[in-house]
């Protein structure tokens, strides 16, 4: 039985048991490792149904690697609110744990490709507790920001507003805490980014790492694994062992190590190892695909699709790189 057909059973399994008043199915399964949640509604899964529509196989078969994966969903609305409660509640029907994103900080991405967020700190408080409350009492695992802490390092942020951005951070890993099964991690940028992990610790510690279950690391972005446990690590040993995610999601050939736009939809890039929470490694909980592969970085400067968006050529080419 593939991923579709699996989550459809379980989906199945979950409405006779709600109707018999029993509990959902588990969210592990038979080694104890957790089963993410597949999103049937993910552009990956539309790119698929259109190409087996239009009698492509082959291009079919290589989006399906892609499809039948968990991805994680990246949370921008402005009220998040009601599409966090329905992606929550259909994956605990299926049994399953998503992975959401929350990205909605004040000046996100620094005005570049991502460009938007909240129109103010109170604004933003709003909005992760509307996040927060819509989890309720359901599984999730929760990604804070991705970028927010490192553009603070990067001098992104000017006149006072990184003490502002290292509170809201701070404040919003609190307030997803509260919820009794979120598991959060705040972003803490990619191996390209650490040049001495000792310039990190402090600024991570005040935006409340160490109240969260961790920090994610290689979000979007192509360092290898072994690169990204191993600056990661140096992060961990800095806060007293703290545990951590990796993105996998492109970086199976590694990043282009030169040329412009190394990060903004590279060409040669593949598909990286699946999710798993079985890591082999005894920080790292789990290795997900954060960066949702197929869906691109930005125009790039070149006219390629927007954030967010399908673009066809690319996540083929992943799927092809990936062997």
């Amino acid at each position: 039985m593939n991923r579709y057909g699996s989550a459809a059973a379980a989906l199945a399994f979950a409405l006779v048991a709600a109707a018999c008043g029993e509990s959902p199915p588990p969210t592990t399964d038979g080694s104890g490792a957790t089963r993410f949640y597949v999103d049937p509604e993910g552009t990956a899964v539309a790119e698929l149904r259109r190409l087996e529509g239009e009698g492509k196989t082959e291009d079919a078969a290589l989006i399906r690697r892609i499809a039948e994966q968990p991805n994680a969903i990246w949370i921008g609305d402005q009220d998040p609110h009601a599409r966090v409660s329905d992606i929550t509640a259909k994956a605990r029907e299926a049994g399953q744990v998503p992975v959401l994103v929350a990205y909605h900080i004040p000046d996100r991405d620094c005005g570049q490709f991502s460009a938007g967020g909240a129109a103010s700190a109170d604004e933003y408080r709003s909005w992760i507790g509307r996040f927060a409350e819509a989890l309720g009492d359901r599984p999730a695992w929760v990604i804070v920001e991705p970028d927010a802490l490192a553009h603070i390092l990067d001098s992104c942020t000017q006149g006072g507003r990184a003490a502002e951005r290292l509170g809201l951070l701070r404040e919003a890993v609190r307030t997803l805490k509260k919820q009794p099964n979120a598991k959060v991690y705040l972003d803490a940028g990619n191996a390209g980014w650490i040049k001495n992990a000792g310039d990190w610790a402090e600024p991570m510690r005040q935006a409340g790492v160490t109240e969260a279950d961790g920090f994610a690391f290689n979000v979007s972005n192509f360092f290898t694994t072994e690169e990204s446990v191993a600056a990661a690590r140096r992060l961990s040993d800095g806060l007293g062992g703290a545990h951590y995610v990796i993105d996998t999601s492109r970086n199976g050939n590694g990043p282009l190590r030169e040329g412009a736009d190394t990060w903004c939809n590279p060409r040669g890039r593949a598909l990286g190892a699946e999710p798993t929470t079985r890591t082999g490694h005894d920080r790292v909980d789990a290795f997900l695909w954060i960066k949702r592969p197929g869906e691109s970085d930005g125009d790039c400067h070149r006219g390629e699709p927007r954030p967010g968006e399908w673009f066809s050529s690319y996540a083929l080419e992943l799927a092809r790189n990936a062997g």
